[in-house]
């Protein structure tokens, strides 16, 4: 089965484009070449769940394209985005000789997208990467926008660079081999791109939600979603690529929701985590009269419609802790993105102690809506990279 096939323009200081559709693993090394005309090695980073997958084919068409290419792979989850896999693929550029004119190739998930990127923004102070996603996670957030990083032991992407692809190569047909509940994972990004910029988005999500079973049916509307979400991101990344201000919105759910996955040691995913800390924000934003009280229900509801629970365990005080490592907290205060509808968002700095109070408010709002939908929802999405096909 084919996909409609979408190319979109990113407009950063380093432009690059965006390509969605099937059959894309076996045109890696066209492009790579197009976008690197001076490469002739390339090094593919990925890790132990796709490498198997996926890797085989990138080669053959990196080195047919007149690249010598070379696999580096390390072993899946998050807990392997750290500085000794950084280090690992370093040497490995080293090792193969590779120059400021050749390539790094990201096949994977959100991790080897961001610490494949680091590599490649700090490899002879920058040379040029490839971003292939494979997950739903990675096709429609992590892999455009130019962000990079590793975890450090005291939060997320706490170390990174921007650095943008110099290409997006989002194959449809990886996502079949994810389970039912990787592919919710990465509905919570979607849900995300739908309240705080495009209403007409989230009705069309309510009407017929992005599933496995869509995936299945119709992979040609799963394209299209999957471009629509990355024209929304498009739109504010090139008005603000380092993230000085508008970029911010794109980290609705994300205060909470970091919080709440480094307290449930990472087995919830980062989109279920996201949601989470969505519906918790639009839930303290209604008892503050910011956004109309239905805004956290309908939420809820889509993100229960995708497969995501809003079940957890984690203590709020625990959840605080672990929050205030936020890059988004400066100084006394944090930047909480606060839903003013569906369809639209502003940022509200926000001083520390009155977060601790949101985010115990809109935990506890979003408990009981968990408790309700509890005889329905689906389990939770374990990690964002246990599956076989493997997240800011």
């Amino acid at each position: 089965m084919t996909a409609s096939a979408y190319t979109l323009d990113i407009q950063t200081a380093q432009p690059y484009q965006v390509h969605i559709g099937t059959f894309l693993l076996e045109q890696v090394g066209r492009i790579a070449r197009s976008v690197a005309e001076r490469a002739r090695r390339a090094l593919v980073v990925t890790d132990s769940n796709v490498g198997p997958l996926y890797a085989a084919p990138v080669l053959d068409s990196l080195n047919e394209a007149g690249c010598t290419a070379r696999l580096v792979t390390f072993e899946a989850g998050e807990e392997h985005k750290r500085i000794e896999t950084l280090s690992l693929i370093l040497e490995h550029a080293a090792h193969e000789h590779l120059t400021r004119d050749d390539v790094i190739i990201a096949l994977g998930g959100g991790v080897v997208g961001d610490v494949a990127g680091f590599a490649a923004a700090t490899y002879m102070r920058g040379i040029a990467y490839v971003q292939v996603p494979t997950t739903l996670l990675a096709m429609v957030d992590s892999s455009v926008g130019g962000k990079t990083a590793i975890d450090l032991e005291n939060g997320k992407n706490l170390a990174g660079a921007f650095w943008q692809p110099r290409a997006v190569i989002a194959d449809v047909g990886c996502l079949g081999t994810l389970s039912d509940e990787q592919f919710a994972d990465g509905c919570g990004e979607v849900v995300k791109h739908a309240v705080i910029a495009d209403a007409e988005l989230f009705e069309e999500l309510e009407r017929t939600p992005l599933t496995p079973d869509l995936l299945r049916r119709d992979l040609s509307r799963v394209a299209w979603l999957i471009a629509r979400n990355i024209d929304i991101k498009r739109a504010v990344v090139e008005q603000d690529e380092r993230e000085g201000g508008l970029r911010k919105l794109l980290n609705f759910g994300h205060s909470i929701g970091h919080g709440i996955e480094a307290a449930e040691g990472y087995r919830l995913g980062h989109g279920t985590c996201v949601g989470i800390g969505m519906v918790a924000i639009a839930s303290a934003s209604v008892t503050a009269e910011l956004c109309p009280e239905d805004v956290p229900e309908r939420i809820a509801r889509l993100l229960t419609a995708h497969g995501l629970s809003l079940a957890f365990q984690a203590d709020p005080g625990e959840v605080y802790r672990e929050a205030l490592h936020d890059k988004k907290r400066s100084g006394d205060t944090i930047d909480l993105v606060v839903p003013r509808g569906i369809g639209a968002a502003a940022l509200a700095p926000t001083p520390i102690e009155e977060f601790h109070r949101i985010l115990e408010v809109g935990l506890a709002c979003t408990r009981a809506l968990a408790e309700e939908a509890c005889q329905t929802a689906p389990a939770p999405a374990t990690g964002p990279d246990a599956d076989p096909n493997s997240r800011p």
